[in-house]
Parts: structure tokens; C-alpha cells; sequence
């Protein structure tokens, strides 16, 4: 549901006066607040094992629980996107990243709470300092290394993942 719908009353005065502003903002005719909802940002990390793999993880929660994913995440307040690749793979694999190079990024719409949230997904290339013993944790459920000629891109649950996936493996000169 659009942020519009969801947010009647001023979150500065408590009025009910919140009305639409334009496509993107509402506005507060009691106390002249404007609140705009802009893209959060979040991102993901293609990585490959020695034999030029694509680790592929499973997603443990909703939205789209039980499909394919990539590690990644919400890029959180004071953190950069370069920070949180690296939080959000140590969160979710128990690894460390040794070199992560920005790729690309893709506009998104996450599902949440009954809510849709435009993102901003950044995907980065990430090398781990070992990438065996993964520890699947946080949201997601199993990872594993598969064969990019193995790979479906339909199997990825999230939009931006699943044309991201399909960006990568186009561009891949290891398929």
C-alpha cells in the first residue's frame, strides 16, 4: 500500500489535516509540515567461489520467503553502502569481505508491513577472505554455490534481484 493511504494524521502536530502534496509528499494544512518518502537504500553482493560460482542464498523471511536471493540489505542510519555490504554479509553468512567493487544499482519496491517502500538496491561484486563454512543467519535460511549456466533468474523472489541476476549473468564471462 502507498505510503498516502497509510499516513493520515501529521506525524509532527497529530492533525488530521495531512493531506496529499503531490505524487511523492503529503502536507500538513494545520502546521505547513511537508513529508516527502524517498527511496531507502539497500544492497546486495554477487559472490563467486574459485570455480566462478554464484552464491545463491534462500530467504528465510517475508517478503518472498522460499525464493532465491543474494545477501544484502538495508543500508542502515551513518552507514555507507560500502559499510553495510560488509555488515550485512557478516550478519547473514558469518564471513568477512576481503574487496567489494561497486556494479550497478536498480530502483525497487520492497513489501513490508502492509507497506511498499521504494529502494534504491546498489549490488556490489564482494570477494570473502574464505568462503567456506558459511553460516546461514539472520533472514537468510540455506546458501550454496551454483553453476551460472544452472542459474534462473525467475527463482529470485525481489524485483531489482531478479534483473540484477539476469545483468550479471549476461555480463558474466564465466557463465
Amino acid at each position: 500500500m502507498h505510503f498516502s493511504q497509510l499516513f493520515q494524521h501529521c506525524p509532527v502536530c497529530g492533525s488530521a489535516n495531512f493531506k496529499p502534496n503531490n505524487e511523492k509528499s503529503k502536507r500538513c494544512e494545520s502546521c505547513h509540515f511537508v513529508y516527502y518518502i524517498n527511496a531507502s537504500a539497500a544492497v546486495a553482493a554477487f559472490i563467486e567461489n574459485d570455480e566462478k560460482q554464484l552464491l545463491v542464498c534462500v530467504r528465510g523471511k517475508e517478503p518472498a520467503k522460499g525464493t532465491y536471493d543474494l545477501p544484502g540489505g538495508f543500508v542502515d542510519a551513518n552507514e555507507s553502502a560500502e559499510q553495510a555490504v560488509i555488515r550485512e554479509i557478516n550478519e547473514e553468512l558469518g564471513a568477512n569481505v576481503a574487496q567489494s567493487d561497486y556494479l550497478f544499482s536498480l530502483p525497487n519496491e520492497y513489501e513490508y508491513s502492509g507497506m511498499t517502500i521504494p529502494t534504491l538496491d546498489m549490488f556490489y561484486k564482494c570477494v570473502l577472505k574464505d568462503n567456506r563454512n558459511l553460516q546461514p543467519a539472520d533472514d537468510v535460511a540455506e546458501c550454496f554455490f551454483l553453476n551460472k549456466d544452472e542459474i534462473d533468474p525467475g527463482k529470485f523472489g525481489l524485483n531489482s534481484i531478479r534483473k540484477a541476476v539476469a545483468l550479471f549473468l549476461e555480463n558474466s564471462p564465466n557463465k
